[in-house]
């Protein structure tokens, strides 16, 4: 690791995921060392200038923990308007993704591979983000656990810093106590106001894909709720 690479994290500090062993196919590794040095970014601790970055000013649109990578891509083919930042933990999705933006010659698609509390703390600037969007994180379902979910009120405001007045943060969990958690977290926070007309979920909007996952899971009966709220002050 060079000095300019941002530093572990802090041991101390409470980890809102856990780092999957899954070993990599062999397409996603050469599309990683093959695509990583076009389309990566270093989590070197510097402030990113998404201009130079994209090569042109568009608004643009973090997602975290993208997973495999599929629901990013797909946003990204069918907006080409905004840039999209996607960090991942995880390699073999992000070998996977830089496969498929490869594959399709996206300009507006960047990928880092880093925690994302360290990202957005260091490298993303403040009132940059148009959106940010947080689907089906990790939801911690042991009540002891719950420490460990990503939305708490601290992270709520940086979220809250790195948007642009009107940005929006959008969730979405197939975890009802999550959903509950997640609303709670947001109804109480600072600077937002929910975009639901009821005040609590919203349908899922035409922009986010629906994951195969996410397809087993309304089969089963299971449900999904979203929420979307904007950042007002």
């Amino acid at each position: 690791m060079s000095k300019n690479t941002l530093s572990v994290e802090h041991p101390r500090t409470i980890k809102s995921y856990v780092v999957r062993s899954g070993r990599m196919t062999p397409g996603q590794e050469k599309a990683y060392q093959e695509n990583w040095s076009c389309y990566g970014i270093e989590a070197d601790g510097q402030l990113l200038d998404f201009q130079a970055l994209y090569g042109r000013k568009a608004p643009v649109i973090l997602e975290i923990g993208f997973g495999m990578g599929d629901s990013l891509f797909e946003m990204a083919v069918a907006h080409p308007e905004y840039n999209y930042l996607g960090i991942e933990v995880h390699k073999p999705g992000v070998g996977r993704l830089l496969g498929n933006i490869k594959k399709q010659a996206l300009t507006n698609l960047k990928l880092m591979k880093f925690d994302a509390l360290e990202i957005l703390t260091r490298q993303i600037p403040d009132e940059s983000l148009s959106a940010v969007y947080l689907f089906f994180p990790d939801p911690w379902h042991k009540t002891r656990h719950h420490k460990r979910r990503i939305v708490q009120d601290d992270f709520i405001q940086l979220i809250r810093s790195k948007l642009v007045l009107q940005g929006q943060f959008h969730m979405a969990t197939d975890w009802e106590n999550y959903a509950q958690h997640m609303l709670a977290h947001m109804q109480r926070a600072e600077g937002f106001e929910n975009a639901a007309a009821d005040g609590t979920y919203i349908p899922r909007p035409a922009y986010r894909p629906v994951t195969k996952f996410e397809r087993r899971g309304e089969r089963l009966g299971h449900g999904v709720w979203d929420i979307l709220f904007t950042k007002v002050l």
